[in-house]
């Protein structure tokens, strides 16, 4: 009886330390929870490196780690490397602060418009964007590459918000509202498909 009750404890230790490193194994193959990603991602935001930085801010915006939010705006607050501060309001606005869209958008006119309208392209929907095209204190240029990320973005309702600005005694703007409205007129043309090709956006339209 007592060698039965020893294996059987042997046996159960032994499934144990199989089990942890079973799990351990699964772990690094598929990767850590989005609770350990969204902390890993944090520490990043600490690095002295501004592409290690960065890279964290725009993990962390694809997560939509909300519960991140507080120590996210106050990296932003203290962030000086500007490539770096346009990824953690990126970030910002996909936790939900709406207001976040506003330097994002104010990015398109900087040395860093690819980046912006790389984030803007990931809209849900392109209304947040219609304010920006409404204000007359947008800058042309920055409603010029506004229009280019309709382009990408836009549906239906949009052709109706884009079709002033062909008229517009800025060429640039004129052409890039055409070259928008044909975008959008060839994707609505095609199939609908099944698959949403951008991630969802947790921000809401921002306020003036």
């Amino acid at each position: 009886m007592a060698f039965r009750r020893l294996m059987t404890c042997t046996a159960l230790v032994i499934f144990g330390f199989c089990s942890a490193t079973l799990v351990r194994a699964q772990n690094s193959q598929g990767g850590p929870t989005d609770e350990v990603d969204s902390a890993h991602y944090s520490q990043m935001l600490s690095s002295p490196d501004p592409v290690t930085r960065q890279t964290g801010a725009e993990a962390l915006a694809r997560l939509a780690a909300v519960d991140q939010k507080k120590m996210v705006e106050g990296y932003a607050l203290q962030e000086k490397d500007k490539r770096v501060k346009l990824a953690l309001n990126w970030c910002l606005y996909r936790f939900g602060k709406s207001e976040a869209l506003f330097p994002v958008v104010r990015d398109l006119d900087s040395n860093r418009h690819d980046q912006a309208a790389g984030y803007l392209a990931q809209l849900e929907s392109p209304e947040p964007l219609y304010l920006f095209l409404r204000q007359d204190n947008t800058p042309m240029r920055v409603k010029g590459r506004v229009i280019e990320v309709l382009g990408q973005v836009g549906n239906s309702d949009t052709l109706a918000e884009l079709k002033p600005f062909t008229n517009s005694f800025d060429p640039k703007v004129a052409t890039a509202a055409q070259t928008s409205i044909s975008q959008i007129e060839q994707r609505l043309s095609q199939p609908a498909s099944s698959e949403k090709t951008r991630p969802r956006v947790a921000g809401r339209n921002p306020e003036p």
